[in-house]
């Protein structure tokens, strides 16, 4: 079959400094803010008139982080411990044959500037900082909403488990929006799912800031915030 050349139309900007911390689906942590900005070639507000009466959008994008990483006809689903396979299309894994994502994100609205144009307002991402954007589509109900789906082995949304603590000891050199957010993604469980050691120190980059924390029972302790030396992952699994 003939292949297809995609360029991207927008890149977002997000806290996630690495795939470790990401949430494994849209929408799980609306906290977090991310921004669309379109890339010069479509940055028209013609591109986006009439989006504004939408309240959630699909971005389709691109696993920049797994580009030519392969795949696998099978995959550890974290959602069954990692330790069960699944088929890759029965699952949103990144090692994919086309890594393609999709997310469904609550548009906060557009910001017109002059210098990159509509700049589009997002909660709720999954996506990295700096990932390319293929396209964008409006969420539309009657035609994107089945309730009635099954739901196959993904039953229900997973539930923050973990009791987040910030020690006195620990300076949060963040704004309250931007702590409240780490404390929806770290009481999400960050970890692979098959780690459960109470003596290790896991590390995330979170607006622009290392994190550093472990986690006991049902507990997870922050252990330090400092400012991040660079956007490198810090290992993990989106």
């Amino acid at each position: 079959m003939e292949e297809f050349t995609m360029r991207p139309v927008a890149v977002i900007h997000t806290d996630y400094g690495g795939k470790f911390g990401i949430p494994r689906q849209s929408g799980l942590v609306p906290e977090t803010v991310g921004r669309v900005v379109l890339e010069p070639d479509f940055r028209s507000r013609e591109a986006v008139r009439g989006l504004e009466g939408f309240s959630h959008i699909w971005l389709i994008w691109a696993f920049s982080g797994n580009v030519g990483s392969g795949w696998s006809p099978t995959v550890r689903p974290p959602r069954l411990g990692g330790n069960q396979r699944m088929g890759v299309f029965a699952t949103r894994s990144p090692f994919r044959p086309n890594p393609i994502g999709l997310s469904c994100v609550k548009l906060d609205g557009i910001d017109y500037t002059p210098e990159q144009g509509p700049v589009l307002r997002v909660l709720g991402a999954d996506l990295m900082d700096g990932t390319p954007i293929l396209d964008i589509k409006p969420y539309v109900p009657y035609a994107d909403a089945h309730p009635e789906a099954r739901e196959g082995f993904a039953r229900g949304a997973p539930a923050a488990r973990l009791d987040v603590s910030f020690p006195d000891s620990v300076q949060a050199p963040l704004a309250e929006d931007k702590l409240e957010a780490l404390r929806a993604v770290l009481a999400a469980d960050p970890r692979p799912a098959y780690q459960d050691d109470p003596d290790r120190v896991y590390g995330l980059t979170f607006a622009g800031r290392d994190v550093r924390f472990s986690v006991s029972g049902s507990g997870l302790t922050v252990l330090d915030i400092i400012k991040a030396k660079d956007n490198k992952d810090t290992g993990g699994q989106q």
